[in-house]
């Protein structure tokens, strides 16, 4: 575990809350996964001018948009200066994919319900299948394998990858990119939870309508938060599939052995 290399610091950009550099976590034999370099985030929302501005300080030239076609289309990723955006539909397979205005949507006790009958009473259940699919399904492999192909060198980086409030596809390319570094498993989940230090306090709005309409909120926190059990489906379905990490970029997305210590040697410092 890292003795604190890098302790997952406030966003440097108050309207992205979820933002966050992914250096600075002890990688493979002890050095650092480069900063400044891969950056995840929710989607761009809350940006007006300034937060622009500011985003453009972190000279970014990719940024991997992980959303539906329909969330894309409700509301695109701002046009940035030198900045490449690409689309990667990681759901595009998934027939239970949550709707794109699910944060409108959740406003609703009604709809709420719906989703946690059928996953039979536990919408916690419903988000592990999902993450077992971002494993398994060929939209989400082929996704991510883009990805990681761009990361390789495809692409021009620094590089950001998001989707709509950065923490379930967003959470697994952080938690597969971490992993593939070398990075301790207790540092990769201390990455992906603290998603909800950062996200669930900038989403009281929905949470305060959702009590307006008569629900109770903590029936949503399975829904807009994140949880262990989540990320331990998507390394469970990694396991019993492809074996291992390296098992997974080889044979689930194509990255084979040599790809895998390029990526290693050009985002691990030393």
């Amino acid at each position: 575990m890292t003795d604190a290399l890098l302790l997952p610091a406030p966003s440097p950009i108050a309207a992205l809350p979820n933002l966050r550099d992914l250096g600075g976590w002890a990688g493979a034999d002890g050095r650092p996964v480069r900063p400044g370099r891969v950056f995840r985030s929710t989607d761009f929302r809350a940006v007006d001018g300034q937060a622009q501005q500011q985003l453009s300080r972190l000279g970014l030239r990719t940024i991997y948009d992980l959303r539906s076609a329909a969330e894309r289309q409700a509301l695109p990723d701002p046009a940035l200066d030198g900045v490449a955006g690409i689309a990667l539909d990681v759901l595009a397979d998934d027939r239970d994919a949550i709707p794109a205005d699910f944060l409108q949507l959740f406003a609703d006790p009604a709809v709420v319900a719906h989703l946690d009958a059928d996953a039979g009473g536990k919408a916690a259940d419903l988000m592990a299948g999902v993450y077992r699919r971002f494993v398994s399904t060929d939209s989400a492999r082929s996704a991510y394998r883009r990805l990681y192909l761009g990361l390789l060198g495809a692409d021009r980086g620094p590089a950001l990858f998001h989707c709509t409030t950065g923490k379930d596809r967003t959470g697994w390319a952080a938690a597969s990119f971490l992993s593939l570094m070398g990075v301790d498993r207790d540092d990769v989940y201390r990455d992906y939870l603290e998603t909800n230090e950062r996200l669930l306090p900038a989403l009281t709005p929905v949470f305060d309508a959702f009590a307006a309409a008569g629900g109770d909120p903590e029936v949503l926190r399975p829904l807009l938060g994140v949880q262990r059990d989540y990320l331990d489906a998507a390394f469970d379905e990694m396991a019993s599939t492809y074996g291992n990490v390296t098992g997974y970029f080889a044979r689930g997305l194509g990255i084979d052995a040599d790809a895998q210590g390029r990526l290693r040697d050009g985002y691990l410092l030393g």
